[in-house]
């Protein structure tokens, strides 16, 4: 069964729960899958249900897509900048291109950012609590609120945090930003 897409899941559903240093009690608790049922999955004995992926995606704060991506074997290890998808909202002053898109077992993610002079762009919260994040301020200044504490950023610096509550993202009336942001 080595190499098989049950024995890659088997191994990145064991290595979530390690990394979130749970037993499998906890996990039981957190998604509602029987602890049994959980260690012959890590185990790689029985392939997941659908409603058990669901439950441990659940706990995880996954989508199954992103779930599926890290347990692929293959993925481009060049990514050119015409592949690269750009998102745009003129109306707020934000261009995200997607530098490095996640991939199979890659668990990181690039994403290079843009806000024109005098922008305002607020998340209530984040899209999976705690993703770990590496801002690095290429250009301009930033002001940024991370769970309500705010970080003033100039040229060059690099702010890293944890993602648990709102977050917020301002530039001053007279200074454009460009940086770099590595999810985790």
């Amino acid at each position: 069964m080595e190499g098989t897409v049950t024995s890659r899941l088997a191994k990145r559903l064991k290595r979530l729960r390690q990394e979130r240093q749970w037993s499998l009690d906890q996990l039981s608790e957190r998604s509602s899958v029987s602890r049994a049922t959980l260690s012959r999955l890590e185990n790689g004995e029985v392939s997941p249900t659908t409603e058990a992926l669901a439950k441990l995606c659940s706990a995880y704060g996954l989508t199954l897509s992103r779930l599926l991506l890290m347990v692929e074997e293959e993925f481009p290890p060049l990514v050119r900048k015409q592949d690269q998808s750009i998102w745009e909202d003129s109306k707020a002053g934000f261009t995200r291109r997607v530098v490095s898109p996640p991939a199979g077992p890659l668990a990181a993610e690039v994403v290079a950012c843009e806000l024109k002079a005098g922008v305002r762009i607020a998340y209530e919260s984040p899209p999976v609590a705690g993703l770990e994040h590496h801002l690095y301020l290429t250009e301009g200044r930033l002001s940024i609120a991370v769970d309500g504490q705010t970080h003033e950023l100039s040229t060059g610096d690099c702010l890293r945090y944890q993602l648990y509550g709102a977050s917020e993202f301002r530039t001053p009336a007279d200074s454009p930003a460009k940086y770099l942001l590595v999810m985790v």
